[in-house]
């Protein structure tokens, strides 16, 4: 382009020349008219060659734009991918090296270092329930396992954690503690209203067997001033006093079967005293972590009982801190619910529940992330179902009421018209509300009652309330 410029301003140029050579009457009119061609063409000539250099650095600019955004995606995704990658180190709270948190914390480490959100999990024995959620609350444990009464306390700021509620949060519940109250078979004992006057072991001092114990005979209506004696005697010690004649009867907080309780009857006739009716009723309403559980009739592997004992139990949790990645809870919770439904398991407490009951009657939070994978189970999908049909029988039934009551309508305006004898019924509210009451019935199911004969022959002692209570009567503080 530019070299066609050039040319027209030499041809321009020579033939200026020429015309001033011939001194011609036009030669002034010639040349002013060859300088404005020129000056037209340079003119031309520098816009053609800005509108390109304009092009020319518009492009560059974009070409810029383009790199730095990419630059800046590449980042982005290096960044994202560095904290989807980020691990957590987890140090898991237990209890006592002699009861069963302990070796519950050794067979979860290898499950949960599984995951590509965890780098390392350190198991360190502790005094159970109490330690462990203050450990949580300053940092020094992740995770851990308490009983739930003393996590609802925790959680509500109260008895022991008086005006310092916790911020702990669910990730799954565990194997029940269950009340077992025995008395000797001639101590006239088939009630808790008939420990009054009577010789009892209660547990350790500040034991969850203890704590339990006095929940019990509260809820009956007694104190410790209603008995003849109040010994605090582990479960070794109950047994032998009872066995020699000292006691008529103890409590144990443990699973079921307990082996002191099994050495007991070998020696000893004994009677399994229910904590039922009014009794357990004052119970659940009071303390909601309390639960009811059924010790089965026929079963070898619990007792052989000849009929089946209705008590209470507390369960046993799994927590964690409260400001836990909820991406990390899933995929612990996740984990653990599939070691649980495999042939894995070592310890025999975490053979005495079922794995779709972890995320049911929890009394402290469940973790969000932990909820989002419950909600994955078929049993969260068979609830919705139940709920969606349920839902769908009272829209039919109001729909039904609603079409009854157009048509009683109708006849009321028939009658006023002389179409019907006068007797045209208003719509019936009350069968509306019965078909509704009838439906919500329907999808409102009794919590089933818990009971060891779903559980598997495992002559295992869970101890009372996180160690508390064991086989070597070992009693780490609650």
């Amino acid at each position: 382009m530019k070299l066609r410029t050039t040319m027209t301003v030499a041809a321009l140029g020579l033939s200026g020349a020429l015309l001033a050579g011939c001194g011609d009457d036009n030669d002034e009119q010639a040349q002013e008219e060859t300088q404005a061609q020129t000056q037209s063409a340079e003119q031309s000539s520098g816009e053609n060659t800005s509108a390109g250099g304009s092009e020319s650095s518009s492009d560059d600019v974009a070409q810029s734009d383009t790199a730095d955004a990419s630059a800046e995606e590449d980042e982005s995704m290096a960044s994202g991918g560095e904290a989807a990658a980020e691990q957590v180190n987890l140090i898991f709270g237990t209890g006592g090296t002699g009861g069963s948190y302990y070796p519950i914390g050794g067979a979860l480490k290898g499950v949960f270092e599984a995951s590509d959100v965890v780098g390392g999990v350190q198991v360190v024995a502790t005094g159970a329930s109490v330690q462990n959620i203050n450990n949580i609350t300053d940092g020094l444990n992740q995770i851990a396992i308490v009983m739930s009464d003393v996590a609802y306390d925790a959680v509500k700021g109260q008895n022991q954690f008086d005006g310092n509620p916790a911020d702990i949060q669910a990730l799954a519940g565990l194997y029940p503690n269950v009340v077992q109250v025995v008395a000797t078979a001639d101590s006239g004992i088939d009630s808790i209203d008939d420990l009054a006057g009577k010789r009892v072991g209660v547990g350790k001092v500040g034991s969850g067997v203890e704590q339990s114990a006095a929940k019990v005979i509260e809820s009956a209506g007694l104190s410790y001033d209603d008995l003849a004696q109040v010994s605090h005697t582990g479960y070794a010690d109950s047994v032998t006093e009872m066995s020699n004649g000292n006691l008529d009867a103890a409590f144990f907080t443990s699973g079921v079967p307990n082996s002191s309780i099994t050495g007991l009857m070998q020696s000893t006739d004994v009677t399994f005293v229910p904590v039922a009716g009014d009794v357990a009723d004052t119970l659940l309403e009071k303390y909601p972590y309390y639960e009811t559980y059924e010790i089965p009739a026929d079963a070898a592997e619990r007792y052989d009982l000849d009929t089946a004992v209705n008590t209470v139990a507390i369960r046993n949790l799994l927590i964690v801190s409260g400001d836990m990645r909820e991406d990390v809870a899933e995929d612990l919770t996740h984990r653990f619910h599939d070691y649980l439904e495999s042939d894995k398991v070592s310890v025999g407490a975490l053979r005495q529940f079922d794995p779709s009951t972890m995320g049911t009657h929890l009394v402290v939070p469940l973790n969000p992330g932990a909820e989002s994978f419950y909600a994955t189970l078929p049993e969260a999908a068979e609830d919705d179902a139940a709920a969606d049909d349920a839902a769908g029988e009272m829209t039919a039934a109001g729909d039904s009421g609603e079409a009854a009551g157009a048509a009683d309508v109708n006849a009321v305006e028939d009658a006023n018209q002389g179409g019907t004898d006068g007797t045209g019924a208003e719509p019936s509210s009350e069968a509306n509300a019965e078909a509704a009451t009838t439906a919500a019935d329907g999808a409102t199911a009794e919590p089933e009652k818990a009971t060891s004969a779903d559980t598997p022959e495992d002559n295992v002692d869970v101890e009372g309330d996180d160690g508390e209570e064991n086989a070597q009567d070992e009693d780490p503080q609650s």
